[in-house]
């Protein structure tokens, strides 16, 4: 039998201990189907005495994560530090440079700097693993880079992040307003105590750039994307989309465009005839369109110590198996900058809602405001109360170009009649 390929995994947290667990269950299974032993040869956390549930017996330990990658006995070293900066960051380089293999799930470090990574390791000749990174235990990078090796692919989008969408969920089903439903998803310990990189998208906008790459051959570009979040849907936009026949999820998006690549954060109406409007909780979801497989769905769940070990592994038996393929499906040398194609060249129709003050002549002020933009209104709906009383006004739009909305929602956002900033929600007709 071939020899055993030695590990290091530098972090024992959630996903670490579950690596392990994984490890210690299928091991016999991982030799049949890599034909070697994968072990642990070393191991590196802050804190050495904390009871994680797992045996560690024999396993050593060392105090300093990067010495992982110094260590002569270690093959692959295993990043679950997590961070795009600092300890995280010198690991995987100083891995890179004393040729070792790397396997990862830190998306926010691959956003920022996946691309020099790439072309240092593909320099090095050795494998980087990065599955567990994107929608934890949905193989979407393999996916990409071998099931769809075949296809253009025209477009991909998908629910990144478990927590926004059990947030959202939670408003739906069970009518709670936003800081509500955040604070359930935190006592059951979906969302962290500070959930800004979640709910304000940055989480899905990391994942998003990674998949863009992967999927268009392009450098990864996280500043080329378009993030808003969840903290300002309302549960009266929840009920209006479902009165309209949509739900309202949070996505990540990447297509090429004739202006370039568009990428974008948001929150969506999602039509209800779609599978993806029906994805509901912690659960991810990744729709993959291309020419020839046409529309592919994968759903699962998108984080936790299972799914997300599951990912690394998927990643450490390639190694074992010596499989390697470009980090980014085309050789980094290879990978085509594309044009920003910015979120005001986007067509589509949108989803607005004002509250505004009940009185004569209002309707026909915010209907010029659409008219003189060239902005066609599909629907609408206004609840009739008293003369003088604050109501919402909720409108649809047919498909226009997204600087010409803004132009008119600015425009009505002046009115003396208009008590709120309008409420924008992108209506996608996928």
């Amino acid at each position: 039998m071939t020899k055993p390929l030695r590990i290091g995994i530098a972090g024992l947290g959630t996903v670490g201990t579950g690596v392990v667990r994984l490890l210690r269950t299928h091991g016999d299974l991982l030799v049949g189907r890599c034909g070697r032993r994968i072990d642990i040869g070393a191991v590196s956390a802050r804190n050495r005495g904390a009871d994680r549930g797992v045996d560690l017996t024999g396993v050593r330990w060392l105090d300093d994560a990067v010495a992982l990658a110094r260590d002569p006995e270690i093959d692959v070293v295993v990043e679950l530090i997590g961070g795009a900066e600092g300890v995280a960051r010198e690991l995987i380089e100083t891995a890179i440079t004393n040729g070792k293999g790397v396997v990862t799930a830190n998306k926010a470090l691959l956003a920022m700097h996946g691309t020099s990574l790439a072309t240092k390791a593909e320099a090095k000749g050795i494998s980087f693993g990065y599955e567990a990174s994107v929608a934890g235990g949905i193989p979407i990078v393999k996916a990409l880079r071998e099931g769809f090796a075949g296809n253009q692919v025209k477009r991909v989008y998908g629910i990144l992040n478990g927590t926004c969408n059990f947030i959202l969920t939670s408003m739906r089903d069970s009518r709670r307003e936003f800081k509500r439903a955040l604070a359930d998803a935190q006592k059951l310990g979906y969302a962290e105590a500070d959930p800004t990189f979640d709910i304000e998208g940055i989480d899905t906008a990391h994942k998003l750039a990674i998949l863009a790459s992967v999927a268009f051959g392009c450098p990864v570009n996280f500043a080329g994307i378009h993030v808003e979040g969840i903290s300002q849907v309302g549960l009266s936009d929840i009920d209006f989309a479902r009165e309209l026949g949509f739900h309202i999820k949070l996505l990540g998006l990447a297509r090429l465009t004739e202006h370039g690549l568009e990428q974008r954060v948001h929150p969506c109406m999602v039509p209800l005839a779609h599978p993806i409007a029906h994805v509901d909780g912690a659960f991810n979801a990744v729709v993959v369109e291309a020419d020839f497989a046409d529309r592919n769905m994968a759903v699962g769940r998108g984080a936790g110590a299972g799914p997300t070990a599951s990912a690394v592994v998927a990643d450490l038996v390639d190694i074992a198996r010596q499989q390697r393929l470009p980090v980014f499906n085309v050789p980094a040398a290879s990978l085509r900058p594309v044009p920003v194609s910015p979120i005001e060249r986007h067509r589509g129709a949108y989803y607005v809602r004002f509250t505004v003050v009940d009185r004569p002549g209002v309707m026909a002020d915010m209907t010029a405001a659409f008219r003189d933009e060239q902005v066609s209104i599909e629907s609408l709906i206004q609840r009739a109360r008293s003369p003088g009383d604050v109501v919402p006004v909720v409108m649809t739009t047919h498909e226009t170009e997204e600087a010409a909305m803004r132009r008119a929602l600015e425009r009505i956002g002046k009115l003396k009649t208009v008590r709120e900033p309008p409420r924008m929600i992108r209506i996608e007709q996928f």
